[in-house]
């Protein structure tokens, strides 16, 4: 398969999970670049940084906008505190070594799977 292929592929996966679930950056594309293109870990997430801005922040945003889905104040405080936690977080990343970061990724993200497991499970009262 051709590498712009595979990049056609991995951003419309990465769109319709952001539009579905408010996720795809690291959750779909990050992943889908280490293992399907060879990206290094911290290739991967450079790149995802570089990719989520104009689709996300943009369509996205407007449509749920449109809908009366955006906290304009909540955003505006959130986004700046992120843009410095995402320098520091970024600095940081580039401090460790790429299979230490890739370990580390892999904890954050399993552990967020069972928080979101036992919460769902809770609400069903499987619990």
């Amino acid at each position: 398969m051709p590498q712009w292929f595979m990049f056609v592929i991995i951003g419309l996966f990465g769109g319709v999970t952001s539009g579905l679930f408010g996720i795809g950056g690291g959750i779909v594309i990050v992943p889908a670049l280490i293992y399907w293109a060879g990206f290094s870990q911290h290739r991967a997430t450079g790149t995802s940084l570089a990719v989520l801005l104009p689709p996300v922040g943009l369509a996205a945003t407007l449509e749920y906008y449109r809908n009366g889905n955006v906290d304009i104040r909540a955003a505006m405080l959130i986004a700046t505190t992120m843009l410095v936690g995402a320098w520091g977080g970024a600095f940081l990343a580039n401090q460790i070594k790429g299979p230490h970061l890739r370990l580390l990724f892999g904890v954050f993200i399993t552990g967020v799977g069972m928080y979101l497991i036992y919460g769902a499970c809770k609400r069903l009262s499987w619990l």
